[in-house]
């Protein structure tokens, strides 16, 4: 197993891989004890002659070891000839952003397209590998603190395996969406995944994550101003945001508005290390900043929770009925089609700001939707399940 833990040996395999049209790339890391992910490993495989799932080609690089530069690393993750291919790509990108500043690009995700390759949901590692590259993998490692050092020989040949069968697995999906004419739907899915402002975590936007179905404005105000200043401390201090202030806790302090410490101190649900020194101060400074500052309108897709026009309940309903049927119509993951969110939407308005009703899921199902919302079409049960029929003019 090539195991770099060198500067010039990380040059050389970047070079090799640099020389291929694709690399799979993989992490391990910890992020329980900080706010910023700790890189511990990094797995890349490129292409090879005959069994893909073997070991050649494949190399597991030591960020952590002493002394090594991982510049060339950064590098080949620039590198405009060489796709980077991962599988729920999300946080290794924002690792490899936060230690460089770049993205890798052009980059794959395996997970998206199952998705649109009708995997199912959010289809994990372990089941394409079994269906993909007929293998079953080792996944008694999966604890590990990838931290300790030395790793193990087990510890390693699991690292290694998320890279090494990824390549079977990409260039599966790679031929079926060239086939299906989808691989614009996958372009467009990782797009948001491409943009910095998906990794930054904006303390002013942090409110936004959090779920509440109150529209109330002084409220969201005073949510917005307590999630502002959970999330810059815990950037500063690299601590989860949840070892300051849990979802819940941030919402009873935001309904209860407490002026001081001692009615700070009747939470029900406040950690007790934030109900003290300097971040009850913050607490109850935020709080006092929600307060004195303008209301927040409520994100209209946050604040429908439910239909409220006469009938849409049960058009929601109808919707759901006719994304089963089209998600299976076409072999794509529902939840790639459309939210439950979007459903809502769609049913209380004919132009919501939803996902579905963009792009190629516009094309794919929102169409269908607005036309099933204004009678155009009808869903007909039988045996083999749901079809959806046009009335002829």
């Amino acid at each position: 197993m090539n195991i770099i833990t060198d500067t010039a040996a990380l040059a050389a395999f970047c070079a090799e891989c640099a020389r291929h049209p694709y690399v799979t790339v993989d992490t391990e890391f910890l992020r329980e004890r900080t706010y910023w992910p700790q890189l511990c490993l990094v797995q890349m495989a490129h292409p090879i002659e005959g069994d893909l799932c073997e070991d050649r080609g494949a190399a597991i690089i030591d960020p952590m070891a002493e002394g090594i530069d991982l510049t060339p690393m950064m590098d080949l993750m620039s590198d405009p000839n060489v796709v980077k291919v991962f599988h729920a790509a999300r946080q290794d990108i924002e690792i490899f952003w936060k230690l460089s500043g770049r993205i890798p690009a052009p980059f794959f995700d395996t997970q998206v397209a199952a998705m649109v390759c009708g995997y199912g949901d959010q289809v994990g590692y372990e089941t394409l590998v079994r269906k993909i590259a007929a293998k079953k993998l080792d996944k008694s490692s999966r604890f590990t603190d990838w931290a300790r050092r030395p790793l193990s020989e087990k510890q390693l040949a699991y690292a290694v395996a998320d890279v090494t069968h990824l390549r079977r697995i990409y260039e599966a999906l790679d031929k079926r969406l060239v086939k299906s004419g989808r691989t614009d739907w996958v372009c467009e899915e990782l797009s948001s995944l491409t943009s910095e402002e998906t990794y930054r975590n904006d303390p002013e936007t942090a409110w936004r994550r959090i779920k509440t179905r109150s529209a109330d404005g002084r409220f969201l105000a005073v949510v917005k101003a307590l999630a502002k200043w959970r999330e810059a401390r815990a950037q500063d201090k690299d601590i989860p945001r949840s070892r300051l202030m849990k979802d819940d806790a941030l919402l009873e302090i935001a309904s209860n508005r407490p002026k001081d410490i001692e009615e700070l101190g009747r939470s029900r649900l406040l950690l007790r290390e934030a109900r003290r020194g300097e971040a009850a101060d913050g607490i109850l400074a935020a709080v006092a900043e929600g307060e004195a500052g303008p209301e927040v309108e409520a994100d209209p897709r946050a604040a429908l929770g439910g239909p409220s026009k006469p009938g849409a309940g049960a058009l929601t309903e109808l919707l759901k009925v006719l994304l089963k049927a089209r998600a299976d119509e076409i072999g794509v993951a529902q939840k790639l089609l459309a939210s439950s969110d979007d459903l809502t939407a769609i049913a209380v308005d004919d132009e919501p700001d939803v996902p579905a009703m963009k792009g190629w899921r516009r094309a794919a199902f929102g169409k269908l939707a607005l036309q099933l919302k204004n009678g155009e079409i009808a869903l007909s049960a039988n045996a083999r399940g749901t079809d959806i029929v046009e009335f002829e003019d």
